[in-house]
């Protein structure tokens, strides 16, 4: 059943009555999880459990209430909602950006928008996007030298083929999915990468569509949870659904035909045709949360489930492609803006955490955190050293129902449409447009405790708050070389095959 739209004052925090808390002794290291300090054995390896597997699901696109616990009443999510209930929601949670590579850049390198290496969808010919440097470490790198068996399923998008960016030189030892996010505006395409492997899906040549990948990408990602079972795993999901276009299997199609009033979507430059659009947008969130039933489901099957932390979580907000209608599904959740826009509705995404028996089930968080505090949370969930020099913050005392640190700001710029930079400090939000007209222009300013949907500006009324505000966007913001404020770049246009 879906719920209400979630809007929590600051401070509230919701959870069934606690349990007695649950400590594990992780290998050699001797790191405890929660408070109390546990010794490490004289033969560790004779008696320590292994260190919890890390499942990363990042949806494409989905909105922050597209989700029935975040309040959708258009269709039903039972896997997602029951993982919510048995688990722990962020209310306050948020994209690295409003677009596809420079979230994905945040997410792995632990940096904000302002210092990360990709800042913009900027296209890598003849497929794929600008490579992430060798020289950045990212995520994935720091758990393979833990130890850790690394994989990543779904699509990429931070380097094309036979670039130092590919998954396979950025610390993952298994990909399979898309390379490039404008081959992933299909679902039925030509072909997928299984790591520098092009694979050709011959039943999909010259418009057919037989093979969806994402089913080719479910039963890679189940493949690797059962080869990987007797070791530790950090297995990385983004999965391309529910992003346009939007399509699927007929016999998943059908039963959504009729509940909603269409307009259908004629076939455009980077998108199919869609009769049924908002069917079709239904049907792929459904079909999605089914998929995570079954990466669930394989976690109990195997008695992992206690020993695997699940995040589940979106790349950004909803979009208007493919003849998606954000408005009719409340997708933003009540929230102002969509993706592309650095209001609420563009960055806060939905985010679900669960580890059976670990953490506390039935709880609700408004806890700040966002894309760059994973890496530092992984690092210190396996015991390795958190890297200096990165703007996360670990939030796994908040999994664990514990003391959180918070952060002092949160920053986020983005390089089309005019440029834009934003600023998050308590309840405090600012925005500034045209960045590319005007580096140093007029700011916008809400208080998201009085006003969470940003409909009045007071930027007037609190100039000392405005001047503080600029101040972190100049410090927050590290020149690069690659993604500049004011340069003209395709990526400007919606129909660019921008992501």
């Amino acid at each position: 059943m879906a719920r209400n739209p979630i809007f929590f004052p600051s401070g509230y925090s919701s959870r069934f009555p606690k349990c007695a808390p649950l400590f594990f002794l992780f290998c050699a290291m001797g790191l405890a999880i929660g408070c109390n300090s546990l010794s490490v054995p004289e033969d560790p390896e004779q008696t320590a459990a292994p260190r919890p597997n890390i499942i990363y699901i990042m949806a494409d696109d989905l909105g922050y209430g597209d989700l029935g616990c975040y309040g959708q009443a258009h269709f039903e999510t039972p896997h997602l909602d029951k993982m919510a209930t048995d688990g722990l929601i962020f209310t306050r949670h948020y994209a690295g950006s409003t677009v596809c590579a420079p979230s994905r850049s945040s997410l792995m390198t632990g940096m904000h928008t302002g210092h990360t290496y990709i800042r913009g969808n900027k296209e890598w010919k003849p497929e794929g996007q600008h490579p992430i440097a060798d020289s950045v470490e990212t995520v994935a790198e720091y758990l393979q030298k833990a130890g850790y068996v690394t994989g990543a399923m779904g699509k990429w998008g931070l380097g094309g083929p036979d670039t130092e960016g590919v998954p396979h030189l950025q610390g993952f030892d298994k990909f399979y999915g898309y390379n490039c996010q404008r081959e992933a505006h299909y679902f039925y395409p030509q072909h997928l990468w299984n790591n520098e492997q092009k694979v050709m899906l011959a039943a999909n040549a010259e418009g057919a569509k037989e093979v969806y990948s994402q089913d080719l990408i479910l039963a890679e990602s189940l493949s690797f949870i059962q080869e990987n079972k007797d070791t530790s795993f950090f297995l990385y999901l983004p999965y391309t659904i529910p992003h346009a276009s939007m399509e699927l299997p007929e016999e998943e199609l059908t039963p959504f035909i009729g509940k909603y009033s269409e307009t259908a979507h004629p076939e455009g430059r980077h998108y199919s045709a869609q009769a049924h659009p908002k069917a079709a947008f239904a049907a792929m969130v459904t079909r999605l949360d089914r998929d995570i039933g079954k990466v669930l489901d394989m976690l109990e099957d195997l008695g992992l489930a206690e020993n695997t932390l699940v995040l589940f979580t979106s790349d950004n907000g909803p979009h208007q492609e493919g003849g998606h209608d954000p408005t009719f599904f409340n997708s933003a959740g009540n929230l102002r803006g969509i993706k592309r826009d650095l209001y609420e509705g563009g960055i806060r995404v939905p985010m679900i955490a669960h580890w059976k028996g670990t953490i506390l089930p039935g709880r609700t968080t408004d806890h700040v955190s966002a894309f760059w505090d994973f890496l530092p949370t992984a690092c210190e969930l396996v015991g390795t050293e958190v890297p200096s020099g990165i703007d996360g913050i670990s939030y796994l005392p908040t999994l664990l129902d514990s003391s959180q640190k918070e952060h002092e700001y949160l920053y986020w710029e983005f390089h089309e449409r005019g440029g834009k930079q934003a600023v998050l400090k308590g309840n405090w939000k600012g925005i500034r447009l045209k960045v590319n007209e005007d580096p140093y222009g007029p700011m916008e300013l809400y208080d998201l405790s009085q006003d969470p949907v940003e409909e009045h500006n007071i930027a007037e009324e609190h100039p000392e708050v405005i001047a503080e505000m600029a101040a972190i966007m100049e410090d927050a913001h590290q020149p690069s070389s690659i993604f500049l404020f004011g340069e003209e770049r395709e990526e400007d246009s919606q129909n660019s095959g921008e992501k």
